[in-house]
């Protein structure tokens, strides 16, 4: 579990194979070496340490991660956002980012406007169902707040330190991002669709049924 505040950002060192899985290799941006079998946060997607020491960090990624995420197409001397895993007590600055990507979207445009930018992202049409004005999304693992949404394309106002502290400044239009949507709208969702099928054959889900299901 991760809450979307960045930690460090780091440069792909290497990566080797690609078809049945591959071995990620980034650098080590902590005074420490990470633990083997610690999680870590790259770019939103959830890795496990497989060896580490000062220098590097290495990482075994999936065939599937690789298909499903933007670690497919990673190349090196690309950056990564990186977070450790959150401990009990640690606060929760972000929102609940579990590191399991829901799709990849393409950025539309990264309008700068002094000092902060608007980024404007296209999501997979299916993930748009749990995209809500003021809600949260993870962008390459980056905790943000939905601006607006127009279909399946969602703003984001991003303010100075997140331009500064994670890849997202380097964006531009066409580039390739990870996305994790809000993993309680998840669940709103899927409640609501149950309870509507079982109410399809009386009345079907309404305000009152809403209200006495407690929403």
């Amino acid at each position: 579990m991760f809450t979307g505040i960045v930690e460090k950002v780091a440069r792909v060192t290497r990566m080797a194979g690609r078809g049945k899985g591959a071995t990620l290799v980034i650098e080590n941006p902590w005074p420490t070496s990470p633990e083997t079998g610690e999680s870590i946060s790259v770019s939103g997607t959830c890795l496990t340490v497989v060896s580490a020491n000062e220098r590097e960090i290495s990482f075994d990624v999936s065939a599937e991660t690789l298909q499903k995420t933007i670690l497919g197409s990673i190349r090196p001397g690309g950056k990564v956002n990186l977070e450790k895993a959150l401990r009990v007590g640690d606060d929760i600055s972000g929102h609940f980012v579990a590191g399991h990507v829901d799709g990849v979207g393409e950025v539309i445009a990264l309008r700068r406007q002094d000092a902060f930018a608007e980024l404007v992202v296209r999501v997979p049409e299916d993930l748009a169902i749990y995209l809500v004005p003021k809600g949260s999304v993870a962008v390459d693992g980056v905790s943000l707040t939905i601006a607006g949404l127009e279909g399946a394309s969602l703003s984001i106002a991003v303010i100075p330190e997140t331009l500064a502290r994670t890849t997202l400044g380097d964006l531009s239009a066409g580039a390739k991002v990870n996305i994790e949507t809000d993993m309680l709208g998840k669940y709103v969702v899927k409640y609501l669709s149950q309870m509507g099928s079982a109410d399809r054959k009386s009345s079907g889900l309404t305000i009152k049924r809403l209200e006495e299901l407690g929403f």
